[in-house]
């Protein structure tokens, strides 16, 4: 009997939704920082485990809006808990019940959604706060199951995943058992140059950035070539990614391209090139290009 169903991961920023999804998969499908919201839109990783296919949504950490980015972040959050089977909601057990994992709580409340609660970093936390945490974040809303685990080091994965094995409901696989994720390699390229913009730069520049893939072209040797532009919001953001002499722009592009390569098990060749977009994060071309809807 096959099983297959779409599991989402919601939760607030830094709770270690991409964490959790790149280490259940066995592969890097979503970007990872220290920086919270690093994660601006679904993510779809395919796993099998047994006969079932669990289809795990990384979704954008849910926060208070501001621009049209944030908001448009925020609704894909929610659409991918309203469109799946099964919603986890991820909490940074050292964190704990913080207003904003409380307000998510209470909107499963409101809406009548039955979740599991998943506690996160518990190898960081003493054990004996973790049941105390538990019963306060199911007093707001009552989850269906709760589990203690560890992204990080892989602790409680194997219980979590052989639950979500057995909740998928019946029915037939939707994707080839061998592929991990439906992510355009041309996304993948983009986020992957993102993620070291995070990486490698601070305070508001990694928010004030994007990332598309202009071109792509499969070379005859097998390599591809890969060419993307960064858009910034201020001159300021344009002249901190360049670095001095180019500095900067050149260790971003050879980290990513060696990330790339790494994932693509190919020779790739990156060309990045800056531009200043005053408001882009206002522009619903630029967001519908990041793979997000455009909500206005």
């Amino acid at each position: 009997m096959t099983r297959c169903g779409f599991a989402a991961i919601v939760g607030a920023p830094n709770a270690g939704k991409s964490t959790l999804l790149n280490r259940l998969t066995g592969a890097k499908l979503s970007i990872v920082s220290p920086k919270a919201q690093t994660t601006r839109m679904r993510v779809l990783g395919i796993l099998m485990r047994g006969e079932a296919q669990i289809l795990l949504v990384d979704t954008p950490g849910i926060f208070a809006p501001r621009r049209r980015l944030d908001r448009a972040m925020v609704a894909a959050a929610w659409t991918g808990a309203h469109d799946a089977d099964l919603v986890m909601l991820l909490v940074d057990a050292r964190a704990g019940a913080t207003a904003a994992v409380r307000e998510i709580a209470g909107k499963f409340a409101a809406r009548g959604r039955s979740a599991w609660l998943v506690l996160n970093k518990c190898d960081l936390v003493a054990p004996a706060k973790l049941l105390p945490l538990t019963a306060e974040l199911n007093a707001v809303a009552p989850f269906s199951e709760t589990f203690m685990v560890s992204a990080a080091t892989g602790e409680g994965l194997d219980v979590l995943l052989d639950a979500l094995a057995r909740a998928m409901p019946e029915g037939p696989h939707l994707y080839p058992a061998d592929e991990l994720t439906d992510l355009p390699d041309r996304l993948l390229a983009a986020e992957i140059v993102r993620e070291q913009i995070f990486l490698q730069t601070h305070e508001e520049v990694p928010y004030a950035a994007t990332v598309e893939t202009e071109t792509w072209r499969e070379n005859r040797d097998g390599s591809v070539r890969v060419e993307a532009t960064i858009y910034v919001a201020r001159p300021g953001h344009k002249a901190i990614l360049i670095g001095e002499r180019g500095s900067r722009i050149r260790e971003i592009g050879a980290r990513a391209r060696a990330e790339l390569a790494r994932l693509l098990e190919r020779k790739v060749h990156l060309f990045l090139n800056v531009k200043q977009r005053a408001g882009w994060d206002e522009e619903g071309a630029r967001l519908r290009a990041i793979g997000l809807e455009d909500t206005a």
